[in-house]
């Protein structure tokens, strides 16, 4: 007897042992004739609860039915795991021998992968419970009831070829009591991207459960659904897609969505926020097997809602109304848009937008079919403009106000890779313009400003028909050239005209002092000529920069005009260089040389009692320039920081009316505050008070 208990204990010890090298014959054996095999490797030796493996891949195979017409096998494969059991046992003198098996399976990885391939999809740390009912009515036949299965997935990742939903949460819960419907659950995927690329949509919510409407068998419905559109919350009460045509049609709502939600718009604080007020919307949507089609979305802003923008001193100065205006239209409306995953090869290659419109501030946007490309990794498109009344909806603020009106219309072709973007000959252009009135800060008033009144410095500048042209490289270095149709100064001193002023910014195109801005190739029409610079280096945080001043063809007379004067005429143009150096907000001028282009007339006029009245040295100053014919014109000019300046006039010719044309030659110092001046627009008085001072000399 002892001989037959060794004999057994040995008997199960060797069965024991030697489990993980048949058990792979027992489990095909069990599945001999089913739809379904599995094969394990790595089998650990039992325990009394439980058994480990390395690795373990089920298929099967669903048959093709009225919903799908082809049959479908999954590939289902788990390692380093555990199966676990627990046996609960429920008997009594009136039931049969009753069992409860609870097998848990735990892993390390999950991956579902169904052919043909559609998806795939896949989840670390997985955790499968199934509960059976085993009975035994007579003798040792027992019966197997599947009575549950329960699989939380938390981070699972679905994959479709180049795109890629992460963050699946979705808590799967079967029965039999419930003929193995799932119960309506929360379905959540964090974010979809293409091609290892984040898109704007993530943060999906909806209810989703497996029971289907008898009228409609082939329907999946989700309800409740949310999702995140460029960080702005979208809804819709129902998604009905149809699995045999594989389409599906809904309308997603935009409710009340603050404007600082946007990105870009949502670093602002309390105290300075970069937008106001709320935007709401609708965006129609259809899908059918990979093409997304958007159909006439709108968004409407509120009353109140502003994108604004700030100054150096961190004080608003320019907001965009984003609300509905007389004449300007709403937001956006009438957006349409075709979105398609492409194949290449019967592989998806990325997503592709085409047929891309819409009306934006009563004005037309469209854009070229925008793709990825995979072998380049960058996708590239072109946005064109029309006629957006984007001037009409800003507001100037603080020291500046004005008017602004005209729609904006050009092309701007982009070229995005990876996290960075290009852009390559865009332009933009208006047939409007406008005024902008900068009013200085308020300064502590003079004694004589108490007395008399404070002198006016507003400045209204207009400006008519600007023009773009920009580029920028994808390490972010920046081109702009600028024109105007014109350009007006206006104080209450007088004004100034520039006809076509153009030029050329260059902006972070100096990677050791990124605060470097160039302006480059700069010239303007005024007083029937031409201001011009070659190159100008501005270092923003030091407020400072070189350059010289060409000036070519200025009419003297118009300047004499420009400077109020009423005594002096003028004929003849001048020209020279002026080299300024900038410092904070103030400027040197360094030896500035001005010269005449030709010769020239200059009459100095003055009434018979002034010429009575004057002493004999300067009634021969009146009379020498009563009628001047100058052979030569010279000026030099000079300015410290703080706005003194010296200016001399070196005037050489004859007048034919004066003592028998013989030779005169004149000289002026002129010594002011410049920066005053320059400011106000006047100097005049005070070369002809430095005329009256003066004497003619003669020539031998």
């Amino acid at each position: 007897m002892i001989t037959g208990i060794m004999f057994l204990v040995l008997l199960f010890a060797a069965a024991w042992f030697a489990f993980p090298w048949y058990a792979q014959q027992l489990i095909d054996r069990a599945l001999e004739g089913k739809p379904f095999r599995v094969t394990v490797s790595g089998i650990a030796l039992p325990s009394t609860s439980g058994i480990g493996f390395k690795s373990l891949q089920a298929v099967f195979t669903t048959p093709p039915d009225d919903c799908n017409d082809e049959a479908t096998t999954y590939s289902l494969s788990l390692t380093n795991g555990n199966i676990a059991w627990r046996l609960i046992t429920h008997s009594s003198d009136l039931l049969p021998s009753l069992f409860d098996l609870t097998l848990s399976l735990k892993a390390d990885s999950l991956s579902v992968i169904p052919d043909p391939r559609q998806f795939t999809f896949a989840d670390r740390r997985a955790l499968i419970t199934t509960t059976f009912r085993i009975t035994r009515n007579n003798g040792f036949a027992l019966t197997v009831k599947p009575l549950s299965a329960t699989y939380p997935v938390d981070g699972a990742i679905a994959t479709r070829e180049k795109l890629r939903l992460e963050g699946i949460n979705y808590n799967v819960r079967l029965s039999a009591a419930t003929k193995w419907q799932q119960p309506l659950d929360t379905l959540y995927v964090s974010k979809l991207s293409s091609d290892g690329q984040p898109t704007p949509v993530g943060n999906f919510r909806a209810l989703f459960g497996s029971k289907r409407d008898p009228l409609n068998p082939c329907t999946l419905t989700l309800s409740d659904c949310s999702i995140e559109l460029f960080q702005w919350m979208a809804s819709t009460e129902r998604i009905d897609y149809n699995l045999k045509a594989k389409q599906t049609n809904f309308t997603l709502n935009l409710a009340k969505i603050p404007l600082n939600a946007l990105p870009g718009l949502s670093q602002g604080s309390s105290k300075m926020p970069f937008a106001t007020g709320r935007v709401s919307g609708s965006i129609p949507i259809e899908f059918q097997d990979s093409t997304i089609l958007v159909r006439n979305a709108m968004v409407i802003a509120e009353n109140g809602t502003n994108a604004i923008f700030y100054d150096k001193e961190r004080k608003p100065c320019i907001s965009l109304d984003m609300a509905a205006i007389k004449g300007g239209g709403e937001l956006l409306k009438n957006l349409n848009a075709t979105v398609t995953m492409n194949s290449k090869d019967k592989t998806l290659s990325g997503l592709a937008l085409r047929d891309l419109s819409a009306t934006l501030f009563g004005g037309k946007i469209t854009s070229t079919p925008v793709s990825f490309d995979p072998k380049t990794g960058s996708t590239f498109f072109i946005v064109r403009l029309n006629d957006i009344k984007l001037l009409d909806r800003m507001r100037l603020l603080g020291n500046f106000k004005g008017n602004l009106k005209g729609g904006i219309s050009g092309t701007i072709p982009l070229s995005i890779t990876n996290n960075s973007f290009a852009i390559k000959n865009g332009t933009l252009q208006s047939r409007g313009g406008g005024s902008v009135t900068i009013i200085p800060q308020k300064k502590q008033q003079t004694p004589g400003e108490l007395m008399f009144g404070p002198k006016s410095a507003e400045a209204t500048y207009s400006f008519s028909e600007p023009e773009l042209r920009f580029s920028r490289s994808s390490d972010g270095k920046a081109t702009i050239s600028f024109s105007l149709k014109s350009l007006q100064q206006k104080n209450s001193s007088g004004e100034m005209s520039l006809a076509s002023p153009k030029g050329t910014l260059s902006l972070w195109h100096n990677h050791l002092n990124p605060d470097i801005v160039t302006l480059s190739d700069f010239s303007t029409g005024v007083l029937d000529g031409t201001i011009a610079l070659q190159r100008l280096d501005y270092d923003m945080a030091k407020k400072e920069g070189e350059t010289t001043l060409q000036i070519n063809h200025i009419l003297i007379q118009k300047l004499l005009d420009l400077q109020g004067s009423k005594k002096i005429y003028a004929t003849g143009h001048i020209k020279g260089n002026i080299p300024v150096k900038i410092k904070n907000e103030s400027f040197e001028i360094l030896d500035g040389k001005l010269t005449s282009e030709q010769n020239g007339q200059i009459i100095y006029a003055t009434s018979l009692e002034e010429r009575t009245a004057a002493n004999p040295a300067l009634r021969i100053t009146y009379e020498a320039l009563s009628n001047m014919l100058y052979a030569q014109l010279l000026s030099s000019i000079n300015m410290s920081a703080d706005g003194k300046s010296l200016m001399t006039i070196q005037l050489k010719g004859t007048n034919p009316d004066f003592q028998r044309g013989r030779p005169v030659e004149l000289n002026l110092s002129v010594q002011q505050n410049l920066g005053d001046l320059m400011r106000s627009l006047s100097i005049s008085s005070d070369i002809e008070q430095a005329i009256s001072e003066k004497a003619v000399k003669k020539k031998p």
